[in-house]
């Protein structure tokens, strides 16, 4: 790679982080419910757009590329860490799951991540996509390959499913 090239790519990757981390970090945060694993998703998008810039073929807009990356890679972590917690229960002796202290949830309130980890992964996403990152539905729909109108019930069932759950007692 030569010296021109080289700054260029920096600069490219150093203009990404300013103007994206701080609401992808949310995003995966969000999603994925620890600073550990949104901090490692982060940096894998931002390598991903890096390497895969030549490939845009400005079809979609960039923010809705991005956030499908961003997508993509959530729902690998989320895939990961899933079969791990699994096969550290097979493997378990007692058969219990693993008593240490969860890591922190991250935001402004812990109540926030336990009641969306209540709801679907999916469902999740798109909530995170609507209220985090700020997304249209248009967007939201073109990112999760889903159409409009299942979106858009999806989210209104997943906000119903949040209503219903800050209105019972018991979470």
């Amino acid at each position: 790679m030569a010296k021109g090239e080289l700054l260029h790519v920096t600069l490219a990757y150093e203009e990404l982080m300013r103007r994206y981390q701080r609401t992808l970090f949310n995003v995966c945060a969000r999603y994925l419910g620890n600073e550990r694993d949104a901090d490692d998703v982060c940096q894998e998008v931002m390598l991903k757009v890096l390497h895969g810039l030549k490939q845009f073929e400005g079809k979609a807009k960039f923010k809705t590329w991005l956030y499908s990356i961003t997508y993509n890679e959530c729902i690998t972590q989320y895939r990961k860490e899933k079969r791990k917690r699994r096969l550290l229960e097979a493997l378990s002796l007692d058969g219990q799951e693993d008593e240490s202290e969860p890591e922190a949830p991250v935001g402004e309130s812990q109540g926030l991540n336990l009641l969306l980890a209540h709801v679907n992964p999916i469902d999740r996403e798109i909530l995170v996509l609507r209220f985090v990152a700020e997304l249209e539905f248009q967007e939201i729909a073109d990112i999760m390959h889903m159409g409009l109108s299942a979106t858009k019930m999806r989210y209104k069932r997943a906000l119903e499913k949040l209503r219903n759950q800050i209105d019972s007692p018991f979470i």
